[in-house]
């Protein structure tokens, strides 16, 4: 029982705010990268890799706590993981070594393994042809976040900031924002309330064997989400961290204010239209409607397939407003980015839930670790130093899609979709999965 009763709104509205804040204090440091660099003595190489650790411990991260929430409730695992991010951030606003901050800093940069706590969440609460929308609603707002610390956190803690306890913005945004997160923690564990009914938190309790969870992560469409997950949300990540860099010296904007402006619009596409793919794929499931030729009644499968060509289009698009030299024009690229991630996020997260929908936890962890490993890989293309400019490196991470298009087209096929959830690479379980696809 909770202090409020909650209802699958207000559950929505609890994991929406936990997983935006999740979200600034994961990507506060973008805004502040030129003072840390000049404090700690940073070349652009190291920012890049500054930029790429922030997700090095979200693939384990993520894999665990969507377990750990399928077996114990989100509410106890969100509020464990705000705490210890909220107590390493305000330690990090100490730290004088670039060692000891570096560390601390990986471990703030947790905090993104909450949107598979919320993921699950929601999941427990909402019906499955509501599912697209609501996930849509939640991690599109959450991903936000980022753009809510680019837009926020320089503005509050500018340049020639000398309040209570620090003289050095930076620091005093990372004591701040560690302060509301342990807050934020306590909050969520004494409202939120694991699922919509006993039975239903049972259901989803008793799935969360070992064997039962290697099955789950081997279907070929666990395995082909991931995948897709790598090439939109991974490169949201890895844009969120490095955008503000990118529009400062590939442009020479070296406004800090204006520069990390410039990189929030990515961040505001790439969060608020995220509902959108999820809604367009509950609605042309619900009405049966194809919007391809191919992968003929599998309806979420055709809608997932566009948005992944979108992503790999817009990418080619951002090398060559960069190369045009006009600041606005790559600007207006970046927020098609934004778009075309947003859009496919949604849709790949209306079908987690909805293919399995006692286990979504366990899936969405598979899915959201695995995919943040583009947001680890991608920003050390971005500062290779053998590219002959900032601007090449978007078409180099465009050309490393194109193999996963290639595997979706081959699992959304009629014949294998509609064993997705059974078949794998473990060989196959004798009974039928809960529910299918569409």
């Amino acid at each position: 029982m909770t202090l409020v009763r909650m209802t699958k709104y207000r559950t929505l509205a609890l994991a929406t705010v936990g997983f935006n804040f999740s979200f600034l204090i994961w990507f506060s440091f973008a805004p502040f990268t030129g003072q840390m660099a000049d404090e700690f003595g940073l070349s652009l190489a190291d920012i890049g890799i500054l930029a790429s650790a922030a997700i090095w411990l979200a693939p384990f991260g993520r894999i665990v706590t969507g377990w750990l929430s399928d077996r114990y409730g989100a509410p106890a695992v969100f509020g464990i993981v705000l705490t210890y991010v909220g107590v390493f951030s305000i330690a990090s606003a100490f730290a004088r070594s670039y060692t000891v901050f570096f560390v601390e800093r990986l471990v703030v940069a947790t905090a993104g393994i909450t949107f598979v706590i919320g993921i699950q969440h929601v999941s427990e609460w909402f019906p499955r042809e509501q599912l697209g929308t609501a996930e849509g609603i939640y991690a599109g707002i959450g991903n936000a976040g980022a753009a809510a610390g680019a837009l926020v956190l320089p503005r509050v803690f500018a340049e020639g900031w000398n309040g209570p306890l620090f003289e050095t913005n930076w620091r005093a945004a990372f004591f701040y924002t560690g302060i509301v997160s342990i807050l934020l923690a306590f909050a969520y564990y004494l409202l939120g309330d694991a699922a919509r009914s006993d039975e239903k938190r049972q259901a989803t309790a008793e799935n969360t064997s070992f064997d039962g969870w290697i099955y789950t992560a081997t279907r070929y469409g666990t395995v082909v989400l991931a995948l897709a997950y790598v090439m939109t949300f991974g490169l949201e990540l890895s844009m969120n961290g490095w955008l503000a860099t990118y529009y400062r010296e590939g442009f020479d904007t070296n406004d800090l204010v204006l520069a990390s402006t410039f990189a929030a619009t990515f961040s505001v596409a790439s969060g608020l239209l995220r509902p959108l793919g999820g809604y367009v794929s509950d609605r042309v499931a619900r009405n049966e409607r194809d919007l391809l030729p191919f992968f003929t009644g599998h309806y979420r499968e055709q809608w997932t397939f566009l948005t992944l060509c979108f992503v790999v289009v817009t990418m080619f698009g951002m090398t060559l407003a960069g190369l045009s030299g006009e600041v606005l024009l790559a600007v207006g690229a970046g927020f098609l980015v934004g778009t075309a991630c947003a859009l496919a996020e949604g849709s790949i997260f209306a079908q987690v839930p909805a293919m399995f929908p006692n286990s979504s936890g366990a899936v969405a962890g598979v899915v959201g670790g695995v995919g943040t490993l583009g947001g680890i890989v991608y920003p050390l293309i971005y500062a290779a130093p053998y590219l002959p400019s900032l601007h090449v490196g978007y078409a180099v991470v465009a050309v490393s899609m194109t193999p996963i298009v290639a595997l979706s087209a081959w699992v959304f096929q009629p014949k294998i979709a509609r064993v997705a959830t059974e078949a794998g690479l473990t060989g196959r379980r004798g009974e039928a999965p809960a529910e299918g696809g569409d």
